[in-house]
C-alpha cells in the first residue's frame, strides 16, 4: 500500500481540526448511522472546554488505494513545541489560512519550521464562505510569506485548496468556490439555486461533486511517497509518546528504514549526536505490541513498514528524540531539537492556611514526581531543582503552555503554589543582558485605537505595521519585550470593549529595556481567618473589586479584591453587622453585592507582583502574599524603599 504522511498546520483557530473532522467522515472513517461529535480529534476535556488543540495527535484515512497518516497540531504559539517535534514524521503539510485574516502570527513559525526542514506544502485558504473573505488578497499574502521565508523552487510551486471546512467541500478553482457560495446564498435568499441569471453560475458547474476530492487529490499528487528504505534493517526516531495502563509506554514515529514485526528484539539508542553507538551503551528490547493508526482507533500488526506512522509498546525507557535500530546496525538519527522556553515561574509546596483540605497530592515529593513525569511528553518544559526542597523552577514557551499545565495538574489532585511569571534572561556576545522579545498582532475597531497605541507604547511596544482591513477594523503589528505584556491582557479586553484580538508569538532576543511598570492598584488583604460576609463585602466593595463572595472562606494574608487606588490595605472580610434591638430605615440599608471576578489561571497569573503567590488546588484557585503576616510584609516593604 502506497503512504503519504502529512501534517496540519495554521494559527488559531483557522479551522484545522474541523477540516480532519470532515476528512474522516469522507474518508468512510465512521458508519453512515454513527452519532461523532464535532472537533472529535480534540478529545482532551481542556481543549473541547476552550476550543483549541492542545497536543498533536494521529489519525490515518484510506483514499482508494492510498493510506494518509495525517497529524492534527496546535494552532497557539504556546505550544509550538508540539509542532516542532512532530514535523520530523511527515513529507508534507497542509497549511490552513483563514480566507479573512490571511496569515497570522502563528502560520509564519509553524511554515518557516516547515519550510527549513525541506517538507512540502500544501496551502488551503479556509473560510471561503465568510461575507468578508477575501481569498485572491491572501492567496498573493502567503506567497509572499513563502518568498520571506526563503521557501525553494519546489515549496513556492505549492497548490492552493478553496476550501470551507465546515461545510465539508474544497476546490482548486476560486471561481467555482464562488459559485457554490452564491448557491447557498440563493437557498438561503429564497430563490432557485438553478436560476444561471442569479449570479451567472453554469448547470456544469453545479453538477460538480462538492466534497474534499480534490484536496484528497493535491495530497495524493503533490507530496511525495516517504523517502523510506525498506529493504534495510529497522530504524526508527520517536516523536511522541504515549501511555497505556496495559501495556506502558507506548512510543511513536515514522519507520525510516525496513521492517519490524511483533516479538522482534530492538536496539534503543541513548539521546546524543548522529552516528554510530558503542554496543555497551545500547538498551535491547522487544516489540510487544504494534499498532497502525485507522481513523480515531489503533489497530494491532504483526509487522509494519518502511514510511508507516506506528506505535510501539514494550521499549522501557524510551524517549522523545531517541531512536530505535536493530541490534546489528546501531547508526542513531538526529534528535529533535525545540526552541528554548522564554518564561520561568516557580512552583512550591503549598503552605497557606487552608493547605490538605482538598487535595490528593500534597508533599514534595509528589510534585517533583509529577513534574518530572511531564518531561517526557512536552520537550518545550523544564524542570530544574532550586536551593530550596519544596521549590521548583519550571520553563515554558508562554503563558498559555504553563497554565494549561497547572490546570491538568489541578485536575489530577495536585495542591500547590506558583509564583509570577519571570523572563528568562540571555547574555549576549558584548557582555550585554538580553531578553524575549514578541511578535504582537493586534485587530481593534477603529474608535479604540488611540488607546491601544498609548496603552502599548508605555509598555515599551514598538509599531511594525499598521493598516485597515475590510472588516471596519484595524490591524497593527507591535514589537515588545515579554515583559512589557504582562497583565495587559485584561487592560486589553477592557479597552477595546471586549471587541479587539490579539496574538503574539516569541520572536527574538533583543537588549533589556529597564525597568517596566507592572501593576497599579493596590490590593485588599484580608486580616484574619474565617467566613466572607457580604456585610463587610458591602462596605468594601466601593473601594475595590472584589474576588470572593459571601461564604467563601478566606485566611490571614490571602487576596479578596482589587483595590481602586494604588497600596495595599488590609480588611476585615468577615465583620458582621452587630445585633440589636433597634430597626431604622437608614440603618436596614439593602445590601447589593456587585458579582466578584472570576479567577482563571490565566487572569491571576497576568495579576499578582512578586510579592504574592497563586495558591492552586482542586476546588479553589486563590491570591495570596508570600508573606502572611502584616507585620513582616510592612517591615519588608520599608527594607525595600530603604534599598531603592
Amino acid at each position: 500500500m502506497q503512504i503519504r504522511n502529512v501534517a496540519v498546520i495554521a494559527h488559531v483557530d483557522h479551522g484545522k481540526t474541523t477540516l480532519v473532522d470532515q476528512m474522516l467522515r469522507q474518508a468512510g472513517t465512521f458508519r453512515a448511522n454513527e452519532e461523532v461529535a464535532d472537533r472529535v480529534m480534540d478529545s482532551n476535556p481542556l481543549e473541547r472546554e476552550r476550543g483549541i488543540t492542545i497536543l498533536s495527535k494521529n489519525t490515518a484515512v484510506h483514499w482508494g488505494d492510498m493510506k494518509i497518516n495525517i497529524v492534527d497540531t496546535p494552532g497557539h504559539a504556546d505550544f509550538g513545541g508540539e509542532v516542532e517535534r512532530i514535523l520530523r514524521m511527515v513529507e508534507g503539510v497542509l497549511i490552513l489560512v483563514d480566507s479573512a485574516e490571511g496569515p497570522m502570527p502563528q502560520t509564519r513559525f509553524v511554515t518557516r519550521k516547515a519550510l527549513e526542514l525541506g517538507l512540502l506544502p500544501i496551502v488551503v485558504i479556509n473560510k471561503v464562505d465568510r461575507p468578508d473573505a477575501r481569498p485572491s488578497e491572501v492567496h498573493d499574502e502567503v506567497l509572499e510569506l513563502f518568498m520571506e521565508l526563503n521557501a525553494n523552487d519546489a515549496q513556492l510551486d505549492a497548490p492552493f485548496v478553496y476550501a470551507s471546512g465546515r461545510e465539508g467541500w474544497a476546490t482548486t478553482e476560486l471561481a467555482e468556490a464562488r459559485e457554490w457560495i452564491g448557491d447557498v446564498s440563493d437557498i438561503k435568499a429564497g430563490r432557485d439555486p438553478g436560476d444561471d441569471s442569479a449570479h451567472g453560475s453554469t448547470s456544469e458547474a453545479r453538477r460538480t461533486p462538492r466534497d474534499l476530492t480534490p484536496l484528497f487529490q493535491s495530497v495524493l499528487g503533490h507530496l511525495d511517497p516517504p523517502a523510506a528504505d525498506p529493504e534495510g534493517p529497522f530504524q526508527m526516531l520517536v516523536s511522541t509518546l504515549d501511555f497505556s495502563s496495559y501495556v506502558g509506554r507506548i512510543a511513536i514515529g515514522r519507520i525510516e528504514r525496513g521492517l519490524v514485526g511483533v516479538g522482534d528484539r530492538v536496539a534503543l539508542l541513548p539521546l546524543g549526536p548522529p552516528g554510530e553507538v558503542a554496543e555497551e551503551d545500547v538498551q535491547e528490547s522487544r516489540v510487544m505490541k504494534l499498532y497502525e493508526f485507522a481513523g480515531l482507533r489503533r489497530l494491532e500488526l504483526e509487522e509494519a513498514q518502511a514510511g508507516d506512522i506506528v506505535a510501539l509498546a514494550g521499549v522501557e525507557g524510551v524517549e522523545i528524540g531517541t531512536t530505535l535500530t536493530s541490534l546489528e546496525t546501531r547508526d542513531r538519527l538526529q534528535g529533535i531539537a525545540v526552541e528554548e522556553p522564554t518564561l520561568s515561574v516557580d512552583f512550591s509546596v503549598n503552605n497557606s492556611p487552608f493547605s490538605g483540605r482538598s487535595g490528593k497530592y500534597v508533599t514534595s515529593r509528589q510534585l517533583r514526581d509529577r513534574l518530572f513525569k511531564e518531561l517526557e511528553r512536552n520537550l518545550a518544559l523544564r524542570v530544574e531543582e532550586t536551593d530550596s526542597p519544596d521549590t521548583f523552577a519550571v520553563s515554558g514557551r508562554g503563558e498559555l503552555h504553563l497554565t494549561i499545565l497547572m490546570e491538568t495538574m489541578r485536575r489530577e489532585g495536585y495542591e500547590f503554589q506558583v509564583s509570577r511569571p519571570r523572563v528568562i534572561v540571555k547574555t549576549g556576545d558584548g557582555g550585554g543582558r538580553l531578553e524575549p522579545y514578541e511578535e504582537v498582532v493586534i485587530e481593534v475597531p477603529e474608535a479604540t485605537v488611540g488607546v491601544v497605541m498609548e496603552k502599548m507604547g508605555a509598555r515599551g511596544g514598538s509599531v511594525e505595521e499598521m493598516f485597515p482591513t475590510d472588516r471596519a477594523v484595524t490591524r497593527i503589528k507591535f514589537r515588545i519585550a515579554t515583559r512589557g505584556l504582562f497583565g495587559y491582557r485584561s487592560e486589553f479586553l477592557s479597552d477595546t470593549r471586549g471587541e479587539g484580538i490579539m496574538h503574539h508569538r516569541f520572536l527574538e532576543y533583543g537588549p533589556w529595556v529597564g525597568i517596566l511598570t507592572g501593576r497599579k492598584r493596590g490590593v485588599l488583604v484580608a486580616d484574619r481567618e474565617g467566613v466572607a460576609v457580604g456585610y463587610a463585602l458591602f462596605n468594601l466593595q466601593e473601594r475595590a473589586t472584589m474576588f470572593v463572595a459571601p461564604g467563601v472562606p478566606v485566611y490571614g494574608g490571602m487576596i479578596v479584591g482589587e483595590h481602586v487606588r494604588p497600596g495595599d490595605m488590609d480588611v476585615n472580610a468577615c465583620k458582621e453587622k452587630k445585633a440589636s434591638n433597634i430597626r431604622t430605615t437608614a440603618s436596614d440599608e439593602n445590601i447589593r453585592l456587585e458579582p466578584p471576578r472570576q479567577l482563571t489561571l490565566e487572569l491571576a497569573m497576568e495579576f499578582i507582583e512578586e510579592d504574592e503567590l497563586i495558591e492552586i488546588t482542586p476546588d479553589a484557585i486563590r491570591l495570596r502574599k508570600r508573606e502572611l503576616d502584616p507585620n513582616k510584609r510592612r517591615k519588608a516593604a520599608r527594607a525595600g524603599k530603604e534599598t531603592q
